[in-house]
C-alpha cells in the first residue's frame, strides 16, 4: 500500500501541471527573450573556451568550463542510458521526440535560470557566497515567498539522492562481471552488492573531501571524455546501421503523434513521458543547473546564461539522441523478457557490439554514474547548508555515503517513488523564481548583446 501511494505521488507530481510549468514556462522564456539566446551559441562557445577568464569578475569557485562541466556531469547520467531505454521501453520510440522538444524549450530555460543563479547570489551561514534558486528567491523576491527557497532546499536534499545512480550501476557491475566470473550468484549477491557499495562510498568520499574545487576539476577531466567515448560507441552501431537510421528518425516522428508503440496507444502518455524523461535528462527547470552555475567565477550573470544553455544540447539533443537511435536500430526497443533500464541498453550494444558491447557499456556507465554522484553531493551540501547552516557538511556528508551503500544493496522502490516526486517538486520554486524575475533577464541580455554587437 505505501509502494502504491508513493507511486500516485510521483505520478501527480509529474501530471499535466508540471507538463504545463516546465513546457509553458520554457515557452514563455523563448518567446520573451525574442529567442535572442539561440543566435549566440557561438559566443558560448567562446566563452565556454575561456574568451573572458582574464576578467571573471569576482564571487564562485568554478571557471565557466567547469560549472558546464559540474551540471552536464549531474545530468549525464543513468538517465541517458537507462532513462531513454525506459521511455521507450513504456512510451514507445515517440517519446524522444518529446524529449528533444524539452530540450530545445530547455535551452531557453537554462538561459534564464543560470543567469539569475550568478545575478542573485547570497552568502551562507559562513559568509561564503552562494548560488542557486534558494538564494534566488531569498536575494530578489518578496519575503513573503521565502517559503518557497525552503520547499526547493528540502525537495534538492531528498531528490538528489545518489540510490538511483549507485543501484543501476551495482545492477550492470553485477550483471556483465559479477556473474560471469562467479563473484556472486543470482540468488545470492548481498555479499558482493555489499563490498561494492561500500567501495563507491570509498571513492565519493575520497572525491568530495575535495569538495566543489576538485569535482569540478574532475568533472571537467571526465566529462568530454566520456562524451566522445560515447559517442564513438553509439556511432559505431549507428554506422553499422546506416541504412535503417531514416526509418529510425521516421518512426520516432510518426510514433510521437500517433501514440502506436506506446503502453495503451495514448498520444499524451507518450509526451507526458517524453517530458519527464527530457527533464531528468537535462534537468532544464529542476534548478539543479542554478546551483551548478551559481558557483561559477564570472560577474557577468548573461554570459553564464549562454554557457549553461548548451546544457541541453549535449545532453539531450546528442547523448540521448545516440542512445535511442541505437535500441532502435537493435530492435531491443520492442522489449526482452526480464531487462529493463541499463540492463536493456547494455544488450543493445552486446547484440551491435558482440563479445565487448557491454563490457564497454560498463566502462561508460561507471564514469556517467560516478560523475553524477560527485555532483549530487554538492547539490545536497548546498541545500542542507541552507536548511541548516554550512557546519552541517559533515554530517551531510556521512548520510550521503549510507545512501551510496544502500543504494548498493538492492531496489527499493518507495525510495525511487520518493526521489521521482521530490525532484518534480523542485521544479515548482525554480519555474516560479524564474517568471518572476525574467524582466531583469531580459533588461540585462538585451544591453549585453547590444554591447556585444558593437564590439
Amino acid at each position: 500500500m505505501l509502494d502504491q501511494w508513493l507511486a500516485q505521488f510521483a505520478g501527480f507530481m509529474w501530471g499535466p501541471w508540471l507538463v504545463l510549468l516546465l513546457v509553458g514556462g520554457g515557452l514563455y522564456f523563448c518567446i520573451h527573450s525574442g529567442f535572442k539566446p539561440f543566435m549566440y551559441f557561438k559566443e558560448g562557445i567562446a566563452i565556454l573556451w575561456g574568451k573572458y577568464d582574464q576578467q571573471s569578475g569576482q564571487g564562485g569557485q568554478l571557471r565557466p568550463y567547469q560549472a558546464l562541466a559540474t551540471a552536464l556531469s549531474g545530468t549525464l547520467g543513468l538517465g541517458n542510458v537507462a532513462g531513454v531505454a525506459a521511455a521507450i521501453s513504456i512510451g514507445g520510440p515517440g517519446a524522444i521526440f518529446w524529449m528533444w522538444i524539452s530540450a530545445i524549450i530547455g535551452v531557453a530555460t537554462k538561459f534564464y535560470t543560470a543567469t539569475l543563479a550568478v545575478m542573485f547570489r547570497g552568502k551562507d551561514s559562513a559568509g561564503e557566497l552562494q548560488g542557486g534558486p534558494m538564494y534566488i528567491i531569498r536575494e530578489a523576491l518578496p519575503k513573503k515567498l521565502l517559503p518557497l527557497a525552503y520547499l526547493f532546499a528540502i525537495a534538492g536534499l531528498i531528490g538528489t539522492s545518489p540510490i538511483f545512480q549507485v543501484n543501476q550501476l551495482t545492477e550492470i557491475v553485477r550483471e556483465v562481471v559479477a556473474y560471469p566470473m562467479q563473484l556472486a550468484a543470482p540468488e545470492s549477491h548481498f555479499s558482493f552488492d555489499l563490498i561494492f557499495g561500500l567501495s563507491v562510498a570509498c571513492i565519493v568520499f575520497g572525491v568530495v573531501s575535495g569538495r566543489i574545487q576538485r569535482i569540478g576539476k574532475i568533472a571537467g577531466l571526465m566529462v568530454p571524455i566520456i562524451v566522445l567515448g560515447y559517442l564513438a560507441m553509439t556511432l559505431w552501431v549507428i554506422g553499422a546501421n546506416i541504412a535503417d537510421v531514416p526509418a529510425a528518425f521516421k518512426l520516432i516522428v510518426v510514433d510521437a503523434f500517433t501514440g502506436e508503440a506506446a503502453a495503451g496507444g495514448v498520444v499524451g502518455a507518450v509526451i507526458m513521458l517524453g517530458v519527464r524523461r527530457g527533464a531528468f535528462s537535462n534537468e532544464a527547470g529542476i534548478g539543479t543547473e542554478s546551483l551548478a552555475h551559481g558557483a561559477a567565477k564570472t560577474s557577468e550573470p548573461v554570459r553564464e546564461g549562454l554557457v549553461a544553455m548548451l546544457g541541453p544540447i549535449i545532453d539531450t539533443l546528442i547523448v540521448c539522441t545516440c542512445t535511442a537511435l541505437v535500441l532502435i536500430l537493435t530492435g531491443v526497443w520492442q522489449g526482452i523478457d526480464g531487462l529493463a533500464g541499463v540492463s536493456l541498453t547494455a544488450r543493445a550494444f552486446e547484440l551491435a557490439m558482440p563479445g565487448f558491447g557491454s563490457i564497454a557499456l560498463l566502462i561508460m556507465v561507471v564514469f556517467l554514474s560516478l560523475t553524477t554522484v560527485f555532483t549530487f553531493w554538492y547539490y545536497g551540501t548546498k541545500c542542507a547548508s541552507f536548511l541548516f547552516g554550512a557546519n552541517s557538511r559533515n554530517g551531510y556528508t556521512l548520510f550521503y555515503l549510507t545512501l551510496v551503500v544502500l543504494g548498493a544493496l538492492g531496489s527499493v522502490e518507495a525510495v525511487f517513488y520518493i526521489m521521482d516526486g521530490f525532484y518534480a517538486m523542485m521544479a515548482i520554486p525554480t519555474m516560479i523564481s524564474t517568471i518572476w524575475l525574467a524582466p531583469k533577464v531580459k533588461q540585462a541580455a538585451d544591453k549585453y548583446f547590444a554591447d556585444l554587437r558593437c564590439r
